[in-house]
């Protein structure tokens, strides 16, 4: 069993030089009278310090499971080893985490973000986190694994994506009537098993301006786009053609929809964080692990100021609780 409401959430510190460590001693001082529980990954060095934290205040566990009975009053951390590199840390303790969740001992992982330019100089290969994951549970059988597809949460909105972390000029020639499909398939079953809802509808936004405007704009949506809404809604997934972006967004527009499909990084978040900048979730869809992070970055500019909000790292926790109680209750591990 992938998720259990017996065991606790995983969490990762991310970049140890960013906000990470602040942002989730903050979530712990917060949630620890009512959870959700959760136990880090890290190495103990890293959190003893920040925000007053002490090593009293630090429950080295070797289970995850230990969580559920210390977590009120201490923060619990599987320990790794101080004499790893920093970049080394955050791509073990990714992995680490990953292992956790599918052999079943934790019911969910949130990510602390991460900076990449210091991963690519130690050797890793991936534009981030999703694709990250995406390939460290790519050979697990389940229903769930399909993705990874990225996902935006806030503000009353659903956001997933296409293309993610991709250059403007690449997005076109990456943008093909089967990936579209893929994309759409895996956030409608999301909507089913992790969302709960029976029925999702679907907006699909354009790539061109105007969704193209018949052709006289670009010819995407004629030739990919909207062939492969045609196909989706032929096999039962309610999913609108192109609709032009720059009117799905307003609050008259998204009473009509569950979700919006995106082509591009900015056309799908911007909306997102504009509603919602300090509480919106980034969630990883297609994965037969419930995975979430907060939909910032690793703030190192004002790192160990203690002036980072929490807001998104506590909404990525009790998001991951929610979906991961959602995905048991719609039997859809």
């Amino acid at each position: 069993m992938i998720c259990s409401l017996a065991k606790p959430l995983i969490v990762t510190m991310g970049d140890p030089g960013g906000i990470g460590p602040e942002i989730v001693v903050k979530s712990w001082t917060q949630l620890r009278g009512s959870g959700p529980v959760f136990a880090v990954i890290a190495q103990p060095g890293q959190l003893s310090g920040t925000m007053g934290l002490n090593s009293d205040d630090i429950a080295v566990i070797d289970d995850a499971g230990k969580a559920l009975t210390c977590f009120h009053h201490k923060i619990p951390v599987i320990a790794l080893p101080e004499d790893l590199d920093k970049a080394t840390a955050v791509m073990v303790s990714i992995k680490q985490a990953v292992k956790l969740c599918l052999d079943g001992q934790a019911r969910g992982l949130v990510t602390a973000p991460i900076s990449k330019k210091f991963l690519y100089d130690a050797g890793f290969k991936h534009p981030g986190h999703t694709e990250f994951l995406g390939e460290l549970t790519q050979d697990t059988p389940m229903e769930m694994s399909r993705g990874p597809v990225m996902m935006l949460y806030g503000g009353g909105m659903r956001v997933a994506l296409v293309t993610v972390h991709m250059p403007l000029h690449k997005v076109r020639p990456a943008i093909t009537k089967q990936l579209v499909m893929h994309h759409a398939s895996v956030l409608n079953d999301s909507l089913r098993c992790d969302f709960g809802i029976n029925m999702p509808r679907i907006a699909m936004a354009g790539l061109n301006p105007h969704a193209g405007e018949s052709g006289s704009l670009g010819r995407e949506e004629i030739e990919y786009i909207n062939p492969a809404a045609e196909q989706l809604r032929a096999g039962g997934v309610q999913i609108t053609d192109a609709q032009p972006a720059d009117t799905l967004f307003h609050a008259e527009a998204r009473r009509e929809y569950d979700a919006v499909l995106a082509m591009y990084h900015d056309q799908g978040l911007i909306p997102v964080k504009t509603l919602d900048f300090h509480g919106g979730v980034n969630i990883t869809l297609g994965l037969p692990i419930i995975r979430t992070s907060p939909d910032h970055g690793t703030a190192c500019n004002i790192a160990g100021q203690g002036v980072a909000r929490a807001d998104s790292m506590i909404a990525a926790i009790r998001t991951a609780r929610q979906l991961a109680d959602n995905r048991i209750h719609n039997h859809c591990e």
